[in-house]
Order: C-alpha cells, then sequence, then structure tokens
C-alpha cells in the first residue's frame, strides 16, 4: 500500500469532490437509475454479471481517480462507483435491516419510496468500505476521502419496526457509522465525510437527537472529518433558488471539523456562513442542477463571495453535492473549471 501524503501538502484553498463521480454506462443502467434514488439494495441495476463486478467496479474506480487527478482536484475520492445509491450500499451491509421486504413511506419530495424495514437491533458485523478505501490509496498519491452516510439520513430512509423510540435507533445507526470511520481512517483514509441530507429536511427531529447522533458517530475518529448537507440531488429536487438552510446553526457546536454545503444553484446568501463559525467551510460552487460547464472565473466569483466570510484557510471550494447524475464530460469539465478557478484565486491572495 502506497503511502498517503501530508495533510499539510495542501494548499491554501485546495478543491475536492463532495463524493460521487458519473459510473459508467457500462457497469449500471443510467437510465433506470435516474428514475429514483434507491433506498434498498437494487442487484439488478449492475449490468455486468456477479462474477466479474468487483473487478468492473475497480476499473470505474480507476476511471474516477484519474479524472479527478487530471482535473487538478487536490483531495479526490473513489467516485462511489461501487454503490447504487450513497446510502443504501451502507445501509443494507447492516444487521436488523431487512431489504428483501421492503416498506413503502414518503420520500423527501413526497413521492412513494420502497426502504428497508428495521426489523432487530441494528449492528455493523463487516467492513463495508474499507476495502474500497485501500483500493483508493494504493490508487493515488493525493489526499483522499471517504464518505458514509449520516445516521440521522438513513433512519429518515427506513421504516423503524423494532426500536421504541426514533432517537435510540439513531444512536445504534451512530454507532455502526463510527466503527465504520475509525476502521476507514486505518484503512488509510485522510478525510472521512458523513452524508446527513435529511437533517435539512427533518430540523425539529435532527435538533432533538441529530447532532447528538453525529457526535456519536464521530467519537474517537481522528480528523479531518466533514459532514455534507444538500437540498438533494438536483436530478429529483427543483426549485431550489433563493433556499435556505432550515438546519446548520446547531452544528457549530458539533464536533464535525469541517461543515460541506451547497451554494452556486440555490444562490445561498452566505451571509448564514457566520452560524457555523469557525468550523472549516466545503463551499459548493458548481451547480449540479446546469449542465452547462462553469467557466473558471465564474468559479472564481463564487470563491470571492465565499471569502468574504471565510478566511482563506478555512474555505475549501466544491462541487455543490455529488455528481452522479451528471454525464461523465459535463462532470469532468466542471472539476477543471473548480481547479482553475481556484488557481485564479489564489494568484489574487499571493498563495500558492
Amino acid at each position: 500500500m502506497q503511502a498517503g501524503p501530508t495533510m499539510l501538502a495542501l494548499p491554501i484553498l485546495p478543491t475536492t469532490v463532495v463524493g460521487s463521480y458519473p459510473q459508467p454506462d457500462w457497469l449500471i443502467d443510467r437510465g433506470r437509475l435516474a428514475h429514483a434514488v434507491p433506498r434498498v439494495r437494487s442487484d439488478d441495476l449492475w449490468r455486468v454479471g456477479p462474477e466479474w463486478l468487483a473487478a468492473a467496479q475497480d476499473d470505474a474506480a480507476l476511471l474516477a481517480i484519474r479524472d479527478m487527478e487530471r482535473a487538478g482536484i487536490d483531495i479526490i475520492t473513489d467516485g462511489e462507483v461501487r454503490r447504487e445509491s450513497y446510502s443504501n450500499h451502507f445501509a443494507g451491509a447492516l444487521a436488523g435491516i431487512d431489504h428483501d421486504n421492503p416498506a413503502t413511506i414518503k420520500g423527501r419530495v413526497g413521492q412513494a419510496v420502497a426502504v428497508p424495514r428495521v426489523i432487530g437491533p441494528v449492528r455493523r458485523e463487516r467492513a463495508v468500505e474499507v476495502g474500497a478505501v485501500r483500493f483508493l490509496r494504493a490508487s493515488t498519491d493525493r489526499v483522499i476521502k471517504m464518505t458514509v452516510p449520516g445516521p440521522f439520513t438513513m433512519s429518515r430512509q427506513a421504516r423503524n419496526e423494532h426500536y421504541p423510540s426514533e432517537e435510540e435507533f439513531v444512536l445504534d445507526l451512530a454507532a455502526a457509522v463510527n466503527e465504520e470511520l475509525v476502521a476507514l481512517k486505518q484503512a488509510g483514509a485522510d478525510i472521512v465525510q458523513i452524508d446527513e441530507p435529511w437533517m435539512q429536511t427533518a430540523p425539529e427531529a435532527a435538533a432533538r437527537y441529530g447532532v447528538t447522533a453525529l457526535d456519536r458517530a464521530l467519537a474517537g475518529v481522528a480528523g479531518p472529518t466533514v459532514v455534507h448537507m444538500c437540498f438533494g440531488y438536483s436530478r429529483f429536487v427543483s426549485g431550489k433558488a433563493g433556499s435556505g438552510y432550515a438546519f446548520l446553526g446547531p452544528l457549530a457546536d458539533s464536533s464535525v471539523e469541517q461543515i460541506s454545503i451547497e451554494a452556486a444553484e440555490p444562490g445561498l446568501d452566505l451571509g448564514v456562513l457566520a452560524d457555523i463559525a469557525p468550523k472549516t467551510v466545503i463551499l459548493g460552487v458548481l451547480d449540479l442542477g446546469d449542465r452547462t460547464v462553469e467557466t473558471p472565473e465564474i468559479v472564481a466569483g463564487r470563491i470571492r463571495a465565499g471569502l468574504a466570510h471565510v478566511p482563506a484557510d478555512r474555505l475549501v471550494p466544491a462541487p455543490d453535492c455529488g455528481m452522479k447524475y451528471l454525464p461523465r464530460p459535463v462532470a469532468f469539465a466542471k472539476l477543471k473549471a473548480l481547479a482553475e478557478g481556484a488557481a485564479i484565486v489564489r494568484a489574487e491572495i499571493g498563495v500558492s
């Protein structure tokens, strides 16, 4: 396994991705994937037979890694190419969760969604992304990040038929996430990220126990640590213009070190960044709802807007969200503009 780079090697305004990158059409049925974000295991989405799937996913991961390197991104992932969705891959590996006999609940935008049923104590019985981290670490000399779904979000994507309270359910999920994060760091992940978009959707419940669960998930995990907050994939959630975060400020008191927010597509009032000081902000400066590729100058302008509220040593430019649903050429071009836009601003402020 090759040694990872030191975090001190990162430039000011290091660029990153939120997590996912477009999977190849030869790997997964992107046409079907475009209709919904899977909440239960959906093995039939893969276009490669089970005996060859792991090798094909490795090949797809290398494509994502090399694209991010060629684009000039500083902190990269494996593109989450081994996952049908950002959450079901991890949730499907936990004991106590039944994916074979799903329930139906109302989704984030009001549609009917098939979700797993919780039928017993939720436990992590095996590593989920450890192999992926080891592959990523052996495949690049860049700083690497691995993402996992958050306990609060996973609780909202399942039907609880076991726990007497949602809080107890969420805390057991948090314990499972914590075990995975510790293992990911030991396997070579420089940065670990928890995806918690549903905190924004259910702010009252998030206020009651969401931050407690987040801190439980991060207990004993060496930094840097990230939590990602967004309004949902642009493919499925429209009308983001003027959207504001219903749940952001309480994260200032959490143990997480960095907070990733969606800002470009909704035209977010960046005054809200004062609510999460002194956290490092991963600022969304790529609009994933528009397939038009930003120029480096547009990206630079969005970074400058962030610098009006956050010092350069606490700002990390990124896409708004995962890039899973974009065409690969568009995703690559947007990442290249991201890297070039950050370079413009570094030159303006006299750093490298």
